[in-house]
Protein backbone atom coordinates (compact mmCIF):
# COMPACT_ATOMS: atom_id res chain seq x y z
CA UNK A 1 0.00 0.00 0.00
CA UNK A 2 1.50 3.25 -0.96
CA UNK A 3 1.89 6.32 1.58
CA UNK A 4 -0.60 8.55 -0.29
CA UNK A 5 -3.27 5.53 -0.15
CA UNK A 6 -2.54 5.08 3.52
CA UNK A 7 -3.27 8.73 4.06
CA UNK A 8 -6.37 9.17 1.87
CA UNK A 9 -7.85 5.78 4.35
CA UNK A 10 -6.31 7.36 7.40
CA UNK A 11 -8.22 10.75 6.37
CA UNK A 12 -11.50 8.75 5.24
CA UNK A 13 -11.93 7.13 9.10
CA UNK A 14 -10.79 10.33 10.87
CA UNK A 15 -13.61 12.07 8.83
CA UNK A 16 -16.20 8.87 9.36
CA UNK A 17 -15.26 9.10 13.27
CA UNK A 18 -15.68 12.60 13.61
CA UNK A 19 -18.79 13.97 15.81
CA UNK A 20 -18.09 18.07 15.04
CA UNK A 21 -20.41 18.67 11.94
CA UNK A 22 -22.15 15.34 12.05
CA UNK A 23 -25.88 14.81 12.66
CA UNK A 24 -25.02 11.98 15.59
CA UNK A 25 -25.42 14.40 18.42
CA UNK A 26 -28.53 15.34 16.97
CA UNK A 27 -30.18 12.53 16.25
CA UNK A 28 -28.84 10.61 19.25
CA UNK A 29 -31.68 10.49 21.89
CA UNK A 30 -33.77 9.36 19.29
CA UNK A 31 -32.00 6.20 17.46
CA UNK A 32 -31.79 5.93 21.48
CA UNK A 33 -35.40 5.78 22.31
CA UNK A 34 -36.15 3.67 19.09
CA UNK A 35 -33.65 1.28 20.21
CA UNK A 36 -34.88 0.61 23.72
CA UNK A 37 -38.09 0.18 22.02
CA UNK A 38 -37.12 -2.35 20.24
CA UNK A 39 -35.14 -3.92 23.09
CA UNK A 40 -38.94 -3.48 25.22
CA UNK A 41 -40.42 -5.63 22.21
CA UNK A 42 -38.43 -8.41 22.12
CA UNK A 43 -38.56 -8.73 25.81
CA UNK A 44 -42.08 -8.38 25.16
CA UNK A 45 -41.87 -11.46 22.04
CA UNK A 46 -39.73 -13.09 24.93
CA UNK A 47 -42.33 -13.63 27.17
CA UNK A 48 -44.36 -14.99 24.89
CA UNK A 49 -46.50 -12.10 24.02
CA UNK A 50 -47.67 -12.02 20.01
CA UNK A 51 -45.67 -8.64 19.20
CA UNK A 52 -44.28 -9.93 15.50
CA UNK A 53 -46.40 -8.27 13.38
CA UNK A 54 -44.75 -8.32 10.01
CA UNK A 55 -48.22 -7.15 8.48
CA UNK A 56 -47.24 -3.32 9.76
CA UNK A 57 -44.47 -3.69 6.73
CA UNK A 58 -46.92 -2.05 4.59
CA UNK A 59 -48.36 0.71 6.63
CA UNK A 60 -45.66 3.27 5.22
CA UNK A 61 -44.55 2.00 2.08
CA UNK A 62 -40.87 2.33 2.21
CA UNK A 63 -40.53 4.32 -1.45
CA UNK A 64 -42.87 6.64 0.07
CA UNK A 65 -40.82 7.74 3.01
CA UNK A 66 -37.84 7.21 1.04
CA UNK A 67 -38.97 9.86 -1.69
CA UNK A 68 -39.96 12.37 1.13
CA UNK A 69 -37.04 12.33 2.45
CA UNK A 70 -35.12 12.62 -0.30
CA UNK A 71 -37.74 15.33 -1.74
CA UNK A 72 -36.38 16.93 2.07
CA UNK A 73 -33.03 16.71 1.83
CA UNK A 74 -32.69 18.15 -2.15
CA UNK A 75 -35.32 20.92 -1.20
CA UNK A 76 -32.76 21.84 1.68
CA UNK A 77 -29.22 21.48 -0.77
CA UNK A 78 -30.88 24.25 -3.10
CA UNK A 79 -31.02 26.51 -0.50
CA UNK A 80 -27.64 25.62 0.57
CA UNK A 81 -26.13 26.14 -3.01
CA UNK A 82 -28.27 29.22 -4.20
CA UNK A 83 -26.79 30.77 -1.02
CA UNK A 84 -23.42 29.88 -1.72
CA UNK A 85 -23.45 30.90 -5.65
CA UNK A 86 -25.46 34.24 -3.90
CA UNK A 87 -22.39 34.85 -2.12
CA UNK A 88 -20.04 33.90 -4.71
CA UNK A 89 -21.83 36.51 -6.41
CA UNK A 90 -21.74 39.09 -3.56
CA UNK A 91 -17.72 38.29 -3.29
CA UNK A 92 -17.48 38.89 -6.92
CA UNK A 93 -19.30 42.56 -7.16
CA UNK A 94 -17.53 43.62 -3.89
CA UNK A 95 -14.43 42.91 -6.03
CA UNK A 96 -15.30 44.89 -8.82
CA UNK A 97 -16.76 47.87 -7.26
CA UNK A 98 -14.00 48.45 -5.39
CA UNK A 99 -11.38 47.67 -7.97
CA UNK A 100 -13.81 50.29 -10.23
CA UNK A 101 -13.78 52.76 -7.76
CA UNK A 102 -10.21 52.77 -7.12
CA UNK A 103 -9.09 53.26 -10.47
CA UNK A 104 -12.04 55.29 -12.11
CA UNK A 105 -12.43 58.10 -9.42
CA UNK A 106 -10.27 60.97 -10.00
CA UNK A 107 -8.94 62.37 -7.31
CA UNK A 108 -8.66 65.96 -6.95
CA UNK A 109 -6.48 67.19 -4.28
CA UNK A 110 -5.64 65.04 -1.20
CA UNK A 111 -8.69 64.73 0.69
CA UNK A 112 -9.76 62.74 -2.26
CA UNK A 113 -7.97 59.63 -1.09
CA UNK A 114 -8.77 59.81 2.23
CA UNK A 115 -12.56 59.63 0.89
CA UNK A 116 -11.81 56.79 -1.55
CA UNK A 117 -10.60 54.75 1.06
CA UNK A 118 -13.04 55.31 2.80
CA UNK A 119 -15.75 54.56 0.30
CA UNK A 120 -13.39 50.96 0.30
CA UNK A 121 -14.01 50.61 3.79
CA UNK A 122 -17.83 51.04 3.03
CA UNK A 123 -18.00 48.58 0.58
CA UNK A 124 -16.48 45.57 2.48
CA UNK A 125 -18.29 46.97 5.84
CA UNK A 126 -21.75 46.06 3.30
CA UNK A 127 -20.27 42.66 3.25
CA UNK A 128 -19.96 42.40 6.62
CA UNK A 129 -23.52 43.86 7.33
CA UNK A 130 -25.22 41.46 5.30
CA UNK A 131 -23.34 38.42 7.13
CA UNK A 132 -24.75 40.11 10.37
CA UNK A 133 -27.90 40.81 8.66
CA UNK A 134 -28.58 37.42 7.59
CA UNK A 135 -27.44 35.94 11.30
CA UNK A 136 -29.68 37.90 13.02
CA UNK A 137 -27.00 39.83 14.68
CA UNK A 138 -27.22 43.54 15.76
CA UNK A 139 -24.19 46.02 14.76
CA UNK A 140 -21.05 44.85 16.49
CA UNK A 141 -17.38 46.43 16.96
CA UNK A 142 -16.86 43.59 13.29
CA UNK A 143 -18.11 46.83 11.93
CA UNK A 144 -16.28 49.76 13.90
CA UNK A 145 -12.89 50.37 12.40
CA UNK A 146 -14.90 50.30 8.85
CA UNK A 147 -16.79 52.92 10.01
CA UNK A 148 -16.45 56.66 11.47
CA UNK A 149 -18.03 57.12 14.80
CA UNK A 150 -21.45 59.07 13.31
CA UNK A 151 -22.00 56.59 10.48
CA UNK A 152 -21.21 53.28 13.17
CA UNK A 153 -23.60 55.39 15.71
CA UNK A 154 -26.29 56.08 12.79
CA UNK A 155 -26.03 51.74 12.26
CA UNK A 156 -27.10 50.97 15.21
CA UNK A 157 -30.37 52.01 14.58
CA UNK A 158 -31.23 51.30 11.31
CA UNK A 159 -33.31 48.15 10.58
CA UNK A 160 -31.38 46.69 7.31
CA UNK A 161 -27.90 47.94 7.71
CA UNK A 162 -26.57 46.62 4.60
CA UNK A 163 -29.09 48.86 3.23
CA UNK A 164 -28.20 51.97 4.47
CA UNK A 165 -24.24 51.41 3.40
CA UNK A 166 -25.39 50.64 0.08
CA UNK A 167 -26.76 54.29 0.50
CA UNK A 168 -23.79 55.96 1.70
CA UNK A 169 -22.11 54.61 -1.57
CA UNK A 170 -24.18 55.62 -3.95
CA UNK A 171 -24.41 58.80 -2.26
CA UNK A 172 -20.36 58.93 -2.37
CA UNK A 173 -20.66 57.74 -6.33
CA UNK A 174 -23.17 60.85 -6.90
CA UNK A 175 -20.99 63.12 -5.11
CA UNK A 176 -18.06 62.42 -7.35
CA UNK A 177 -20.01 62.73 -10.84
CA UNK A 178 -21.29 66.28 -10.02
CA UNK A 179 -17.62 66.98 -8.95
CA UNK A 180 -16.47 65.73 -12.53
CA UNK A 181 -14.37 63.06 -11.21
CA UNK A 182 -16.41 60.29 -13.11
CA UNK A 183 -18.28 60.71 -16.22
CA UNK A 184 -22.07 58.81 -17.06
CA UNK A 185 -20.81 56.08 -18.35
CA UNK A 186 -18.58 55.20 -15.45
CA UNK A 187 -21.05 56.10 -12.81
CA UNK A 188 -23.82 53.66 -14.64
CA UNK A 189 -21.02 50.53 -14.46
CA UNK A 190 -20.67 51.54 -10.44
CA UNK A 191 -24.27 51.64 -9.51
CA UNK A 192 -24.91 48.29 -11.80
CA UNK A 193 -22.76 46.75 -9.81
CA UNK A 194 -23.31 48.33 -6.52
CA UNK A 195 -26.81 47.25 -7.41
CA UNK A 196 -25.96 43.63 -7.89
CA UNK A 197 -24.71 43.53 -4.50
CA UNK A 198 -28.22 44.54 -3.01
CA UNK A 199 -29.41 41.98 -5.70
CA UNK A 200 -27.37 39.21 -3.74
CA UNK A 201 -28.60 40.73 -0.22
CA UNK A 202 -32.23 40.20 -1.57
CA UNK A 203 -31.63 36.52 -2.42
CA UNK A 204 -30.29 35.73 0.92
CA UNK A 205 -33.12 37.42 2.67
CA UNK A 206 -35.64 35.09 0.15
CA UNK A 207 -33.60 32.25 1.77
CA UNK A 208 -34.02 33.32 4.94
CA UNK A 209 -37.26 34.27 5.28
CA UNK A 210 -38.78 31.44 3.45
CA UNK A 211 -38.82 28.17 5.81
CA UNK A 212 -39.96 24.67 4.47
CA UNK A 213 -43.47 24.75 5.42
CA UNK A 214 -44.55 23.87 8.41
CA UNK A 215 -47.22 21.04 7.51
CA UNK A 216 -44.47 19.43 5.14
CA UNK A 217 -41.98 19.09 8.41
CA UNK A 218 -44.52 17.97 10.62
CA UNK A 219 -45.78 15.23 8.85
CA UNK A 220 -42.00 14.36 7.40
CA UNK A 221 -41.82 13.86 11.47
CA UNK A 222 -44.63 11.97 11.88
CA UNK A 223 -44.06 9.82 8.93
CA UNK A 224 -40.53 8.77 10.53
CA UNK A 225 -41.55 8.51 13.89
CA UNK A 226 -44.63 5.91 13.04
CA UNK A 227 -42.16 4.05 10.71
CA UNK A 228 -39.41 3.64 13.26
CA UNK A 229 -41.70 2.49 15.90
CA UNK A 230 -43.66 -0.22 13.62
CA UNK A 231 -39.96 -1.35 12.87
CA UNK A 232 -39.33 -3.76 16.05
CA UNK A 233 -42.65 -5.54 15.10
CA UNK A 234 -42.11 -6.26 11.98
CA UNK A 235 -38.30 -7.71 12.90
CA UNK A 236 -38.77 -9.18 15.87
CA UNK A 237 -39.91 -12.63 14.59
CA UNK A 238 -37.00 -12.98 12.79
CA UNK A 239 -34.41 -11.23 15.12
CA UNK A 240 -35.71 -11.45 18.11
CA UNK A 241 -32.92 -10.01 20.79
CA UNK A 242 -31.35 -7.96 17.85
CA UNK A 243 -34.48 -6.31 17.10
CA UNK A 244 -33.31 -3.01 19.03
CA UNK A 245 -30.12 -2.69 17.54
CA UNK A 246 -30.87 -3.37 13.90
CA UNK A 247 -34.05 -1.14 14.83
CA UNK A 248 -31.80 1.93 15.77
CA UNK A 249 -29.20 1.33 13.20
CA UNK A 250 -32.34 1.95 11.08
CA UNK A 251 -33.42 4.84 12.70
CA UNK A 252 -30.19 6.72 13.03
CA UNK A 253 -30.24 6.19 9.09
CA UNK A 254 -33.61 7.93 8.59
CA UNK A 255 -33.04 10.15 11.40
CA UNK A 256 -29.71 11.62 10.32
CA UNK A 257 -31.11 12.25 6.81
CA UNK A 258 -33.99 13.76 7.94
CA UNK A 259 -31.40 16.06 10.48
CA UNK A 260 -28.43 16.89 7.42
CA UNK A 261 -31.72 18.98 5.93
CA UNK A 262 -32.47 20.61 8.53
CA UNK A 263 -29.19 21.24 9.31
CA UNK A 264 -28.49 23.30 5.81
CA UNK A 265 -31.66 24.78 4.88
CA UNK A 266 -30.43 28.14 6.50
CA UNK A 267 -26.46 27.91 5.54
CA UNK A 268 -25.64 31.64 6.85
CA UNK A 269 -25.65 30.68 10.29
CA UNK A 270 -22.60 29.53 12.66
CA UNK A 271 -22.93 25.79 12.70
CA UNK A 272 -19.76 23.62 10.97
CA UNK A 273 -22.14 22.73 8.34
CA UNK A 274 -23.74 26.75 7.10
CA UNK A 275 -21.35 28.50 4.89
CA UNK A 276 -18.00 30.04 5.91
CA UNK A 277 -19.31 33.62 6.01
CA UNK A 278 -16.80 35.01 8.56
CA UNK A 279 -13.60 33.47 6.55
CA UNK A 280 -15.92 35.20 2.85
CA UNK A 281 -15.52 38.37 4.87
CA UNK A 282 -11.87 38.22 5.87
CA UNK A 283 -11.51 37.09 2.11
CA UNK A 284 -12.29 40.57 0.55
CA UNK A 285 -11.33 42.64 3.26
CA UNK A 286 -7.50 41.09 2.23
CA UNK A 287 -8.31 41.98 -1.18
CA UNK A 288 -9.40 45.66 -0.99
CA UNK A 289 -6.34 46.35 1.34
CA UNK A 290 -4.04 44.75 -1.12
CA UNK A 291 -6.06 47.34 -3.98
CA UNK A 292 -5.49 50.35 -1.42
CA UNK A 293 -1.83 49.35 -1.81
CA UNK A 294 -1.77 50.00 -5.41
CA UNK A 295 -0.82 53.40 -6.62
CA UNK A 296 -3.55 53.70 -9.58
CA UNK A 297 -1.99 55.76 -12.76
CA UNK A 298 -5.28 57.07 -14.29
CA UNK A 299 -5.82 58.88 -10.54
CA UNK A 300 -2.31 60.12 -10.16
CA UNK A 301 -1.44 61.04 -13.35
CA UNK A 302 2.07 59.22 -12.52
CA UNK A 303 3.95 56.90 -14.96
CA UNK A 304 4.41 53.08 -14.40
CA UNK A 305 8.36 52.50 -14.02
Amino acid sequence: MSLKVFWNQKNWLRSALKLRGSVLPAVFSRTLLCGLFGLFVSWLHYLGVPVALPILAGVIPNIVLGLMLVFRTNTAYERFWEGRKLWGNLINSVRNLARNIWVSIREKDLHDRTTKIATLHLVIAFAVAVKLHLRQEPVNPELEPLLSKARYSTLKTMNNPPLEIAVWIQDYLQQQFQRGCLDGFQLNTLLKTLNEMVDCLGGCERILKTPIPLAYAIHLKQLLLIYCLTLPFQFVGDLQWLTGAIVALISFTLFGIEEIGLEIENPFGRDANDLPLDTFCETMQRNINDIITLEPVSVSGLDET
